[in-house]
């Protein structure tokens, strides 16, 4: 089990799963706590900024016109590959060991990949790639377009969290385990 601290999303929370840094208890348990965490912050926003609130449709993401849902669901799953690919590439144990003389703390490259992922998918999607805050703003929002597109800000997020989770641990770190293995093996013949 990993050491993770701030779980504040479903997707990072499901690619942890599935990569069997986080049990399935645990991960449920998550999932609900930051769903309901996000319907409280947005009930927080609309009580103390309720013109900003109805100004901006609650915050509710929605496909932006001119996009057609394919877009959108890929916008959301790369956007979300990106973030959990960085979620995991920060906090890989075998990293941390191999650059211990490069301080590097996890939330910088996690926010920095956050942020570039904003930049992109904000004229798109309004950026979902975090289910419970696209659910906590459909939920207290509850009107026009809150609720049409949502499975794309569920979906699109749980495969980009899916494949940044088998790319890592199946790929990338496998292919690490195989070229050690190998240098080890070439080491010892010489």
């Amino acid at each position: 089990m990993t050491n993770i601290r701030g779980h504040i999303n479903p997707a990072v929370t499901f690619g942890l799963f599935l990569a069997r840094k986080v049990s399935l208890p645990r991960a449920i348990m998550f999932m609900v706590a930051q769903c309901l965490g996000a319907i409280c912050g947005v009930a927080l926003v609309k009580a103390f900024h309720k013109t900003y609130y109805e100004t901006y449709g609650g915050g509710a993401n929605e496909l932006a016109h001119g996009y057609n849902k394919g877009t959108g669901l890929g916008a959301e799953i790369i956007g979300t590959f990106v973030v959990v690919y960085t979620v995991f590439s920060a906090i890989d144990p075998k990293r941390n060991a191999r650059d211990s003389h490069v301080p590097v703390l996890a939330p910088l490259p996690i926010g920095f990949a956050v942020f570039m992922v904003h930049l992109a998918t904000i004229p798109i999607t309004g950026t979902g790639i975090n289910p419970a805050r696209s659910f906590g703003a459909a939920v207290v929002y509850n009107k026009e377009k809150a609720w049409d597109d949502q499975w794309i800000f569920w979906v699109g997020p749980f495969t980009g969290a899916a494949i940044a989770a088998f790319y890592h641990q199946f790929i990338l770190r496998a292919g690490a385990v195989k070229a050690l293995g190998s240098f080890r093996s070439s080491s010892t013949h010489v």
